[in-house]
This record gives C-alpha cells, sequence and structure tokens, in this order.
C-alpha cells in the first residue's frame, strides 16, 4: 500500500528538479587568449568536477589521453574540447567548440576558441553570441598581442564582462607580485577598451587552484572561485529600453483565413492592441493576437518566437521589422560601421556583397575605409583595404534602406555579416554604429522626362554594351566599328574608352586592385547617366573582376547591358603587345597588369562572345549589331 504514495512523491521529485532546471538562468561565454594559455583543459576540468560528462565519454578521455595527451598518460582534459584530429596531432584548438553543462544554479552554453591570430575571426564567431569572456593568460608570459587581439574583438562585440583567468600560476610558485603586475597591466588595456567589469582570478585549471572553490594555495587572494563567479556574475546587457522590435523571418499563412508574421522578438513587449509601425514601408496598424504552438498569449518579450496578427491587410515580407510605433528604429542606407574582414582575399571598397541584418538581405558596399585599427595600441592606420583578420573602421552603402538600432542597443539590428556574392562564404562581421547625416539628407529628385521619353526622341533604345577583354584583344577596335556603323545608321551613341578615361575623370587612379574597382564603378555610373540620357554607349575597359562587371549590370534595367567578351588568349595579345605594356610588365617596370601579375576573370554568362583569333574585327562588329537589331 505504501509503494504507490512513495512511487508518486519520487515523480514529484523529478518534476520539481526538472522545472528547477528549465526555469534555472543560462549564461554564455567564452574562453580566449593566446596559445597554449590552458583554454581548452580549463573547460574540460569544468565539464569533468560538474559531472558533465557520460562513463563512455570519461573511457573515452582516458583513452585518448594515452595517445594523444601531454601529461604522460594522466588525464588531459583539454582533449574534451580538441575534437578535429588536426587539434589533437598539433595539441592546438582550430575552430570553434561549444559545450553545455549545468550546475544547480545555472546553465552554461561555453565557446573554446582558438588562440592562434590566423583564426581570429573563428574567435569572433564564438564572441559574437556570449555575455562573458574568460580571457586566460599564462602567468609565465603575461599579455601578449593575441591577448589584447581577443580583448578589442571582445569589447568591439559587445563584452563588457571579463574574468581575467591567470593561468598555471602554480608554475611560478603562486606568487602575487606576478599576478598582480598582469592584472594592473590587464586593467590598463579593459579601461582602453570601455571593458568596465574584470575580475581576476590566480588559477591553475590543471591542478584545479581556484577553478571550483578558493585554494589554500593563494592565502592572499580573497574573490571568487572561476565557477562561482560564471554562477553569480550579473551579464545583463543593461541596454536602454529601446521598445518592441520584431524582425520577420516568416509569413505564415496556412489557409486564407489566417497571415500571421513570425519572429523572434529581439526588445521590448508585445501585447495586442498595441500600435505598431512596419519598417521600412512606415505603414501602420494594431496586434491583432500572438500567436504560439500552445496556444495564444496576452504578452510576449524579448527572445520568445512568435506569430503576430495585425488588425490590417498590410504587405510585410521576411526581412521587415514591425515595431513600437511610438519609439521606431532609425531607417538608412549608409553606416559608419566597425567591421572585422574575415575573407581569404582582401576587402577591396566599391566591390559589391550581400549584407545580412536581421532577418534581411541586401546588397553592399563599403564607400570608404576610414582606418583599420591595430589591435596591439588600438590606434588607427591608414588603410586602403582589408587583410583577412584586419579590423577596420568604414563607411557601408546600401542599395536600399533597412531598419536598424546601433550594436550598444541591440545586438539583432546593429550586428550584420558581409557575404561574397560569388562563392556565397562570409567574409567579414560588423557592428553598425550610427547612420551617415548625408544618408537622410539626399533624396531621389523626380523627372518628368525620363530615359524611355529621352530614347523615344531618338527612335532608338538605350543600352550599354560593356566591351570586356585583356589589354591587346581588340576591344577598342571592335567598339570603334560598332560605333561607326550604328552612327552610319543614324543612332545616337557615345563611346567610353579605357585610356581615354584615364586622362580625365580617373586620373587620379592608379592599378592597384582598390583603383581598378574604383575604376569601374565611376565609369559604371556615368554609363548609367548616358543610357539615362537614352543613348547607346559603348563601354571599352578591360574590366577584369567579375564581382565589378556584375555590378555595373545591375545598375541597368533588365535587357539593357549587354556583356561583350572580346575572347582573345592571352599568349595572342601578348604578341600584338601594340602598345607594349606587355614587354614593360614581363621585364617588372610595369605592376599589376591584368593577365601578368594580376588577374582576369572571364566572363560566365556574357551575352556576346567574340573570337578575335579565327574571325575579322569587320565581322566580330557585324555580330554585335546584328545582337542589337534582333
Amino acid at each position: 500500500m505504501a509503494t504507490a504514495p512513495a512511487s508518486e512523491a519520487a515523480a514529484s521529485d523529478v518534476a520539481a528538479y526538472l522545472q528547477r532546471h528549465e526555469t534555472k538562468g543560462l549564461l554564455r561565454f567564452i574562453t580566449c587568449g593566446s596559445v597554449d594559455d590552458g583554454k581548452s583543459t580549463l573547460i574540460g576540468r569544468l565539464l569533468f568536477e560538474t559531472r558533465a560528462l557520460f562513463d563512455d565519454q570519461l573511457s573515452a578521455l582516458e583513452s585518448d589521453s594515452r595517445r594523444h595527451g601531454t601529461r604522460n598518460g594522466e588525464i588531459d582534459y583539454a582533449l574534451l574540447l580538441d575534437g578535429l584530429s588536426a587539434e589533437r596531432e598539433q595539441g592546438i584548438t582550430i575552430d570553434v567548440a561549444y559545450r553545455f553543462f549545468s550546475t544547480d544554479k545555472r546553465k552554461f552554453i561555453v565557446a573554446d576558441c582558438p588562440g592562434h591570430e590566423q583564426y581570429t575571426r573563428n574567435m569572433a564567431t564564438g564572441a559574437s553570441t556570449a555575455d562573458v569572456a574568460v580571457v586566460l593568460v599564462d602567468a609565465r608570459k603575461g599579455l601578449l598581442a593575441q591577448t589584447r587581439r581577443h580583448s578589442y574583438i571582445a569589447s568591439l562585440l559587445g563584452i563588457r564582462h571579463v574574468l581575467l583567468a591567470v593561468n598555471k600560476m602554480d608554475l611560478v610558485g603562486f606568487d602575487f607580485a606576478v599576478f598582480d603586475e598582469i592584472v594592473a597591466g590587464y586593467r590598463a588595456l579593459a579601461d582602453q577598451l570601455g571593458i568596465a567589469n574584470v575580475q581576476a582570478v590566480p588559477l591553475s585549471a590543471l591542478q584545479g587552484d581556484n577553478l571550483m572553490q578558493r585554494s589554500p594555495n593563494t592565502p592572499w587572494y580573497d574573490g571568487p572561485s572561476v565557477l562561482e563567479y560564471l554562477e553569480n556574475v550579473d551579464a545583463s546587457r543593461g541596454a536602454a529600453d529601446i521598445g518592441l522590435r520584431l524582425p520577420v523571418q516568416y509569413v505564415n499563412r496556412p489557409d486564407q483565413d489566417f497571415r500571421g508574421f513570425a519572429g523572434t522578438i529581439a526588445s521590448g513587449i508585445v501585447r495586442p492592441g498595441d500600435d505598431i509601425v512596419v519598417l521600412p514601408s512606415g505603414r501602420r496598424s494594431k496586434v491583432a493576437r500572438i500567436v504560439t504552438a500552445t496556444g495564444d498569449l496576452d504578452v510576449a518579450g524579448e527572445g520568445q518566437a512568435v506569430t503576430l496578427t495585425l488588425r490590417d491587410e498590410l504587405d510585410i515580407s521576411r526581412g521587415d521589422v514591425i515595431a513600437d510605433a511610438q519609439r521606431p528604429p532609425q531607417v538608412a542606407d549608409q553606416f559608419a560601421a566597425h567591421m572585422l574582414w574575415m575573407g581569404e582575399q582582401a576587402l577591396l571598397p566599391g566591390r559589391p556583397y550581400w549584407l545580412k541584418i536581421g532577418t534581411r538581405t541586401v546588397s553592399a558596399s563599403v564607400t570608404e575605409i576610414k582606418h583599420k585599427i591595430d589591435v596591439n595600441t588600438q590606434e588607427p592606420l591608414a588603410a586602403k583595404h582589408l587583410e583577412l583578420n584586419e579590423v577596420g573602421y568604414c563607411n557601408l552603402y546600401l542599395d536600399q534602406p533597412v531598419p536598424f538600432e546601433a550594436y550598444a542597443d541591440s545586438r539583432t539590428l546593429g550586428g550584420f555579416i558581409l557575404v561574397d556574392r560569388q562563392s556565397n562564404a562570409t567574409v567579414a562581421a560588423g557592428t553598425l554604429e550610427f547612420a551617415l547625416r548625408r544618408a537622410g539628407n539626399i533624396h531621389w529628385q523626380h523627372l518628368d522626362v525620363d530615359k524611355t521619353a529621352r530614347a523615344r526622341i531618338k527612335g532608338q533604345k538605350a543600352r550599354v554594351l560593356w566591351f570586356t577583354g585583356l589589354s591587346g584583344s581588340g576591344k577598342s577596335t571592335i567598339a570603334n566599328l560598332v560605333d561607326k556603323r550604328l552612327h552610319a545608321l543614324g543612332y545616337h551613341t557615345f563611346i567610353l574608352d579605357g585610356d581615354n578615361v584615364r586622362h580625365g575623370l580617373n586620373k587620379d587612379l592608379g592599378f592597384t586592385d582598390e583603383d581598378r574597382v574604383e575604376n569601374i564603378r565611376r565609369v559604371a555610373e556615368v554609363a548609367r547617366l548616358m543610357a539615362d540620357a537614352g543613348l547607346i554607349v559603348l563601354v571599352s575597359f578591360i574590366s577584369p573582376f567579375r564581382a565589378e562587371r556584375r555590378m555595373a549590370r545591375e545598375l541597368f534595367d533588365s535587357g539593357e547591358f549587354v556583356e561583350v567578351f572580346i575572347d582573345t588568349p592571352l599568349a595572342v595579345a601578348e604578341k600584338r603587345d601594340v602598345k607594349g605594356l606587355y614587354a614593360k610588365a614581363r621585364a617588372g617596370q610595369l605592376r599589376n597588369f591584368t593577365g601578368i601579375d594580376s588577374p582576369y576573370e572571364v566572363p560566365q554568362a556574357a551575352e556576346l562572345k567574340l573570337d578575335t583569333v579565327n574571325e575579322s574585327a569587320e565581322h566580330l562588329a557585324q555580330q554585335v549589331i546584328d545582337y542589337l537589331m534582333e
């Protein structure tokens, strides 16, 4: 008879435990610092001491410690994090490793970040979602360049709480003077970076001193252990209440009677009846319902995934932001931003990329690099481009306005990534600081006489013929023949030739990759103005990069841009060498020459491909005329 009540009591205890576990707070933190400072060992020991490992994991750890460990067969806690074979072979962390563990007070998600400089972008990935940074410093080495680099990136990504773990104190005899000198140096760095909250702990991650509780080996230290700090730190961002921000991720339309707008609330709260505004359109309505999988809610707040229905039928799509009508976010298309470059190829101002912010994707380009940052001194340095793992302060231009917040107020609407448009690789992560004032002061002026009207009076359709190919391929020759024949037929044309334009509009530009990008950007804009005048524009430029040719194409209406690839092999173009440029390039007298020490990216989908080896220039020019007359 006593079994049932005991069973019910046990079930009740389990339910109560699960309820406590579910409602415990969650802290996300990263470990960072230089190579071999003990980051993986610290986390591995924490997982071991908090009993976050299963029996099979412990058995595997013991086996791996004998095979790959660095402690003569004893347990090597770092192997719990180093999952890649290359990491175990080299004894380093390469990729970010995420682990979950829990104590009675809190749940944790920790990101173990690599220490090598070449993997700085991986560290930034881990820091982007963290609330606290555990910065490890080897007590024997003190503050290193990578310590400063990681601290700077943590600050840039909004982390305001740092646990400075001065590790390997056992190797310096737990000397207080060593600890005190490192802490003083780091606090000076933290003040410079704007990191307000720093807690320093003398630590031996390997031996466990001051990891779970305070160690008798450091009687001069009266602060918390690492775990005590993590369990009790108040890492709330403390940002001002900016009101409701809900980036729309999905338009939920299961049937003709229901239309909802799904997303995760980035900030604020929402209730049925609240006045809202949809941005960037600016249309207004009221919230009708807050729908979730378990039923309607009376109120929802930050971090909750919900579907809102509105009282009015509005045109809303993915990427729009539903916001508090009384406190809406700003909308702009030009920004000042900090950016960490993650691409293998350098960032070139003017080159178009995809920018993803919130749930919205738009085309963007860097219009100017104001400076890059020396991460060791935080001093600004002049720069024309950014290389892998460099941080710069830049101006951004977007092809359409987006709702945003400063990153200090909203990670969701203030943080962004740049994506390469050819490879779809993420090449940068950045934070918006403010909108450039000119973005709100410049507007398109409506003109009653438009491009169509100007072309009609000329009896033609505005077109842009973009001739691209190697130097000496025959671009200018064929473009000139096409121009002469169109002129004889009564068409209104104009040629923009690479050499001619560099005598005037672009005479300030050289032949570096950065200047080549700017060269094409300017010419494309001029060609667009001429097309707006109703002209047929013939552009004859090497234009070696696909990204810039695509950027030029996107300035024009469908069917208005015609890419003409002058297909001439390098050997043939070099043999012609009318201007003697190839000879100078081969002799090292001409740097960054296309085809020799600067690449030419062959068009992949040109409207016309002209073979100058087997056809005459006159015949090829007629092919262009025939294409236009179709």
